[in-house]
């Protein structure tokens, strides 16, 4: 623990937190692998047409951890009141009139999005071209943006790297959502769920129990000690001096910080990469311009709030952007789901209870399938393909990475308190449950549509979205990419698009186009598709700019400042910072443009590093003692230095 040289609270504090901490995790644990580990057994069981096993991991497991964290939370504020004797903690820099105002302004900010879809869902009405109305969607979301970032504008090293440490907690727990629900968790999540079924809910099951890590055992302890960024929490908790065989003294604490930094950049920028790609999927869709150009056009967006204002001004902007988010994701599942009349539901509007039916219809279709010959297999939709230790090993590291992200953790560094700090991770939480247990319906339906409406059609009645997406690369068609009917044909060797039923194998879609391919899957109007392109762009820019701050501040603040030039005026650092920003987004779309692996499995990379590089140096510096920095660098070095061999080897060396 780093003790009461940093805490300053008595060991009685230590000892209540340590033993609530502990219990909580034992819970966490049970529940996380327990429930998954008896999927086999509670499948055989139905609850409102759902196979117990699947929805206990789909929906009650997140929703439990939310749960945990408000029992957290509640049990934790008790034991700091009893060492202040009962008096609540003082919230600096924090108020009442500051949450009125900003609950005021988007308020009229969500009212005057409503009314914007509305006004484009009457010019599709009238007969207003599809692509100009993707067009005016990018363009207002844009312009919201820049417009936020402009009004937040800062010269104040506090307000840049720390948005002023006065974000109050919902507002932190939005803009902690946004900028954790990337283009992975918005355009890739479903998809994953579509390709994996089952095995895909390590996804989520890793993704929300992470942040019961986040609560309990990184973010309030590095609010408390008052950092701007990670490297320099590991810097300044792990001191001491060795002497070299030349008899060189090197500063340990310096080592410990490059190191840090050189975690971050790694497992951030991968992470960034993934989210300029999905960016450029997007607007490449939308807007209807090359996939390459789409890349560098979206830097647009994503560089003009980081330079002006910092934190600051993506804080807010993060805000706003999850507001178009949840809106974009949740919309077309309602709609999908309120058409559902399946013996358990019937136009059911709360789409994470109204998929029962889809899912035992999906597992009929795909019997249904073979016994056609329309596929000589298919994997079940609803069992474990995995094995378990496989499915427990992906979860665990997707929970370990969500508390070691940097540019997650430095999201609680902007709060007013400690309290503040563990009340944003449960509000991010709450936020973010809001899409994932949303995802796995958007995938069942999807699922069915493709199922029912698509394999088994003749190759002259395939529907429109098959050659709108195959125009990008993102559905094949017997093994091409095809634009239309005709080149269907060619692709499957026929003589016509009559004669040829198309079979389960025949088709390809991506992950990273089911969720903005959905709404033309399912029939919904155009103005529907153009809603989740802005959700899925917000999505993306939002965690772009967390990420770009994340490393554009380790670079100028732990590298140049603490270890280059520790005279260097404010203005000088924020200079650097600001021409970091766009050398390194810049980098990152010539990446991008480059079609790497697919997002998800990017994001995952992203985890593995962070996991492997931070989390050891987090945890113990916090809650041991006797962690040292030797150890500290060892564990840096080996845990970072396998993980990324390993990935590298697995991926590229066969």
């Amino acid at each position: 623990m780093l003790g009461e040289k940093y805490f300053k609270l008595d060991m009685s504090y230590w000892g209540r937190s340590q033993r609530l901490v502990i219990q909580i995790l034992c819970i966490w644990a049970l529940a996380a692998y327990g429930l998954p580990a008896l999927v086999l057994e509670t499948n055989k069981m139905r609850i409102m047409g759902f196979p117990l096993g699947y929805y206990n991991c789909a929906q009650v497991l997140p929703m439990f951890f939310g749960f945990l964290l408000l029992v957290f939370n509640g049990v934790q504020e008790g034991i700091e009141a009893d060492q202040t004797d009962g008096k609540p903690a003082v919230e600096a820099g924090s108020s009442s009139a500051l949450n009125a105002m900003l609950a005021k302004v988007y308020v009229a900010y969500t009212g005057g999005f409503i009314f914007f879809v509305l006004f484009l869902g009457f010019l599709e009405a009238v007969g207003v071209p599809d692509q100009a109305i993707g067009i005016l969607f990018v363009i207002f979301t844009l312009g919201m943006y820049a417009a936020i970032g402009i009004a937040s504008r800062t010269s104040k090293s506090d307000d840049f790297y720390v948005a002023g440490r006065n974000v109050p907690p919902i507002f932190n727990g939005m803009a902690t959502a946004a900028d954790w629900m990337s283009g992975a968790s918005f355009v890739g999540m479903a998809g994953a769920l579509y390709a994996l079924g089952y095995d895909g809910l390590a996804y989520i099951i890793g993704w929300t129990g992470g942040y019961v890590l986040v609560s309990t055992v990184i973010a309030p302890y590095l609010r408390r000690f008052g950092s701007f960024t990670v490297p320099e929490f590991i810097a300044s908790r792990y001191q001491g001096t060795m002497q070299l065989p030349g008899g060189k003294v090197v500063e340990l604490s310096g080592v410990s910080r490059f190191l840090a930094t050189i975690v971050l950049l790694s497992c951030s920028f991968t992470y960034l990469t993934a989210q300029v790609y999905s960016t450029g999927v997007i607007v490449s869709r939308f807007i209807g311009i090359q996939f390459e150009v789409a890349v560098f056009s979206g830097l647009i967006g994503v560089l003009f709030c980081s330079l002006l204002g910092g934190m600051r001004a993506v804080t807010y902007t993060q805000v706003a952007q999850y507001v178009i988010l949840i809106i974009a994701y949740t919309v077309p599942a309602i709609c999908m789901s309120t058409t559902q009349d399946d013996g358990f539901n019937k136009n059911n509007p709360v789409q994470f209870l109204a998929y029962g039916g889809t899912l035992q219809q999906i597992t009929l279709r795909e019997k249904e399938l073979v016994l056609l010959g329309l596929a000589s297999e298919v994997t079940p939709y609803l069992e474990p393909k995995w094995r378990r230790v496989d499915f427990f090993a992906l979860s665990f590291c997707l929970m370990v990475g969500t508390a070691s992200l940097p540019h997650v953790l430095m999201r609680y560094f902007t709060t007013p308190s400690v309290r503040s700090a563990r009340r944003s991770v449960t509000w991010s939480l709450g936020f973010i449950l809001v899409l994932y247990m949303t995802a796995p319906a958007y995938a069942a339906f999807a699922k069915l549509e493709v199922y029912t409406n698509v394999i088994g059609t003749p190759l002259s009645v395939l529907p429109q979205w098959i050659f709108t997406y195959g125009k990008i690369g993102l559905t094949t068609v017997c093994g091409k990419a095809v634009t239309s009917v005709n080149e269907a044909v060619e692709a499957c060797a026929q003589a016509t698009g009559d004669d040829y039923l198309l079979k389960l194998k025949d088709l390809k879609i991506s992950k990273d186009a089911m969720v903005i391919a959905t709404p033309e899957i399912a029939g919904l109007p155009y103005t529907i598709a153009g809603l989740v392109s802005a959700g899925g762009l917000a999505a993306s820019l939002s965690t772009a700019d967390g990420l770009l701050l994340a490393i554009s501040n380790a670079l100028s603040h732990d590298i140049y400042f603490r270890l280059i030039d520790n005279k260097a005026s404010i203005q000088k650092r924020l200079m650097i910072s600001r021409v970091l920003l766009v050398v390194i987004a810049l980098i990152s779309a010539g990446t991008a443009a480059s079609r790497p692996a697919d997002i998800l499995s990017m994001v995952a990379w992203a985890f593995s590093l962070a996991a492997s590089g931070n989390f050891p140096a987090l945890c113990l510096g916090i809650w041991w003692r006797r962690a040292n920095a030797q150890g500290a660098i060892a564990g840096q070095i080996c845990g970072w230095g396998l993980t990324l061999a390993y990935l590298l080897g697995t991926r590229y060396g066969g």
